[in-house]
This record gives C-alpha cells, structure tokens and sequence, in this order.
C-alpha cells in the first residue's frame, strides 16, 4: 500500500496557504523529492472556479427550504388556477352551446301560389318557362277560346232577343193602362201587365249568362296572381286544363321569410323585436332580419287519440329528455346581393345580445359573458319582462286579388234602339246599337292583350 505524507495529503485535499505554523508540511516536504512534488502539486492544482463555489455550498441549507415548502406552493397554486380558467372556460361554452339563442337549424320559407284554371279547355299557348320570372298580372298560358267565344255570341243574341220581347210588352201594357174601361177590361190590364214584368225578368235572366260568358271568355288567359319565379314547370301546349286542377306553381319572391326552431332552453332569451342573423351553408355574409312572431303550438305525440277517442300516451318514457324545438319566424330586412334566397335552403340563425354594445372594451364583455353564464349556472335563465306578449294585437296586411270585373250591362232600348218609342208612335228602322256590346268590348280587350 502506497504511503503519503501529510503534506500530500494536504495538496489532495484543497488549497489551504502554507504558513510558517506548518513547520511539519516543511520538514515532511523536504523528504519528498521534487519531481514527485511538482506531479502532486499539478494533481491537487484547484480548478479557476473552485473558489466561487464556496459561497454555494455555504447557501445550500437556504435553497434546500425554498425547494421543499416554496416549490410545492407555487405548483399548487399554478394548478388551481389553471383549473378555475378551465372550469370558467367549461361554462362559457356551456351556456353558449345551451343556452345562447342561436340555432343550426334553420330553414328559408315562402309562400308558393297554386295557380289553377277557372275554366275547362286544351290548352293552346305556354307564354312561360321553368325558372322564369313573371310579374303579377303577366299571361302565363292561354286556353282555346273558341267555345267561349260561341257561348258568349250565343248568349248576347238571346239578349237582343229579350230585349225586343220586353220593349213589345212593356208598350203593349201601357197602352192596355191607357185604354178606357169600354176598351179594355182590369184582367186584361193585369195579363199585360204580367207578361210585361216576366218579359223583364227573362231579360235579366240572359243579361247574367251574357256577363257570366264574358267572364268566361277573359278567364280562357290564366294570369300570375303574383310576383315570383315558376318552379317545377310540366305542362306543355296540348295538355287539357281541368278546372280547379293545379298545374302551374309560382314562388312568392315578396313573401320570403326564416324559420328558425329553437330549443325550449333558449327561449327565454328570444323576444320579440330582436336583430337576428342568419347565415346560410356556403356563404359567409349573413342575412340580417328581426324576430316577428314565436309559433305558440306545437303537435304532441301523446295526444293523439286511440282507441275510442282516448289519448294514447306512450307508456316509454325515456330518462334523458330532449329539448322541444319552437318555431320562431324572422323577417327578412336586408339580403347580401351575393346571395340568394332558395326556399328550403339551411341557415344558422343566430340571435345577438345587443346590450354588449354598450361595452367599451372586450373584457367588459368577456366580465358580462362570464357572469351570465354563473348567473344561468346557479339560477336559471331570467326571461325579459314583456319579452313574448301574451296577446298580439298587430295584423298583418290585408292581402287580395282584383275582384273580377263585369261590364255594364245595356239597356232594351240600347239594345234595340226604335223598336218600340212609345204607346202611339210607329217603330223605327232597327239598326245594329250605335254603342259596341259588352261583350264586343271583351273581345277587344282580349285581342288587344
């Protein structure tokens, strides 16, 4: 085993100065020779940093204390922190996703106008395509007129024929009323009397037929009762048009709305007179309206009636509920031009808080989202007072097509002018009335269209 003198040992341990006190490291040193000094001195040579670490070791009790009750503290208060904003983060989504007034589905609406002949017939022209637009009042297709026309022709000369029966029998009356009692007896008065009011009332009979033939004729040109675009378009020049039969549909482009259906949870914070916006699948400008009416029934399955008229109620009832949807309808104020409006088409409805817009900053808002949705957490969703009425009192427009329009009916006289000019006056040369027939004046107008 190799031996070291005390001074080695000393080279080895540190760098401790050499005083005259370590008189023994001399001597002892002295001993050794200098070869095997120099290679020991070069060994336990200290490094250039050994005594900046000193002071480390002095301070390693005080990081030990920090490390063990510090640490651990801060770690803990890191996590709780970091669990508060998740959880606060949890019911912001959760109240959005739940309770916010906004909803995927939602679908564009309008009213579709069935349009129907009137009367019977081939049909003999199409004025229109599919797609197309039309205006209100336009010709859509046009019904072989020809057996109206007959009917009308026919009917107007039944008239003339009346008119001239009732002229006849009124003067004839007149002058029995005239006529002295050695002339004429009161039963005679009273027969001629008669003939004259029944003559009159075959009259009116025919006046009506002939305005009715009229009517007809101006029906054989089907019209659009509104503004829209035809849609689905089948028929074609050729087909039979049966009365009352729908063959032509026209989109309504006045009458465009939004359904939105909300769940039961969010309408307490839907109300009547709110800015909505709805935004269609494939564009991203949305469509701004407002809330108009909230649909104030929906069909439940249980009360549908069995077996002798009693409801028949589902004995199943399941424990997770799922939330009603309500009907909401939205006015359309104001349409992107980029995008159009398609019956049927799929919005995201989506009803704003505009009280944020009193906020001046986002952490006001963020301050204002956060507490309504812990105020919605703990104590339910408050309803605004008045929010839905519980009676609407506002009416729609009144909403109606022109009433149909019957030509002034003509006189006997005007129908057969001198025929008849009085009790003691001879008849005159009948000639065609110096005024067109109302039906003359039909026919016009339906050529002239």
């Amino acid at each position: 085993m190799e031996t070291h003198t005390k001074y080695q040992l000393i080279l080895r341990e540190g760098p401790y100065p050499v005083t005259a006190h370590t008189s023994w490291a001399k001597a002892d040193a002295a001993k050794v020779p200098f070869s095997k000094l120099n290679v020991m001195g070069r060994q336990a040579r200290p490094k250039h940093n050994q005594h900046s670490l000193v002071p480390k070791k002095l301070q390693a009790p005080e990081r030990h204390i920090v490390a063990r009750w510090v640490l651990p503290w801060t770690s803990r208060l890191a996590t709780l922190v970091i669990a508060l904003v998740a959880v606060l983060i949890s019911i912001v989504a959760w109240n959005h996703y739940v309770m916010a007034p906004w909803t995927r589905n939602g679908r564009i609406r309008s009213q579709v106008a069935s349009v129907a002949p009137q009367i019977s017939g081939q049909i003999t022209e199409l004025r229109i395509a599919d797609n197309q637009f039309v205006h209100k009042g336009d010709v859509l297709y046009v019904v072989d007129p020809f057996d109206f026309e007959l009917a009308l022709r026919t009917n107007t000369a039944s008239l003339k024929q009346k008119a001239a029966d009732l002229q006849v029998k009124e003067v004839q009356s007149e002058r029995k009323l005239h006529l002295s009692d050695l002339a004429t007896t009161p039963q005679e008065q009273q027969i001629y009397k008669g003939n004259a009011i029944q003559a009159k009332a075959a009259f009116e009979v025919v006046q009506q037929q002939v305005a009715q033939a009229e009517v007809n004729l101006s029906r054989t040109q089907v019209r659009s009762p509104v503004n829209g675009y035809i849609t689905n378009l089948l028929m074609r020049v050729g087909d039979y048009a049966h009365q009352g039969v729908t063959n032509v549909s026209i989109i309504d482009t006045d009458s465009y709305w939004i359904d939105g259906y909300f769940e039961e949870t969010q309408m307490a914070r839907v109300c009547v007179g709110d800015r909505a916006e709805a935004k269609l699948m494939g564009y991203s400008s949305p469509i701004v309206g407002h809330v108009t009416t909230v649909t104030r029934g929906v069909s439940v399955s249980n009360a549908a009636a069995g077996t002798q008229g009693l409801p028949n109620v589902d004995p199943v009832y399941t424990w997770v509920r799922l939330a009603q949807r309500v009907p909401v309808r939205i006015a359309i104020d104001a349409v992107p031009p980029d995008v159009p409006l398609v019956s049927g088409m799929t919005a995201t409805v989506t009803i704003p808080d505009d009280s944020d817009a009193g906020q001046a900053t986002r952490f006001g808002r963020l301050r204002r989202e956060v507490t309504t949705s812990l105020s919605d957490v703990f104590n339910g969703p408050s309803a605004r007072p008045g929010c839905i009425p519980a009676i609407t009192t506002e009416h729609g427009p009144t909403q109606s097509l022109p009433a149909t329009q019957v030509q002034p009916s003509l006189t006997p006289e005007e129908i057969n002018p001198g025929l008849a000019p009085g009790i003691n006056a001879s008849p005159q040369d009948v000639r065609p009335p110096t005024s067109p027939s109302a039906g003359n004046k039909v026919q016009r107008k339906i050529s002239s269209d």
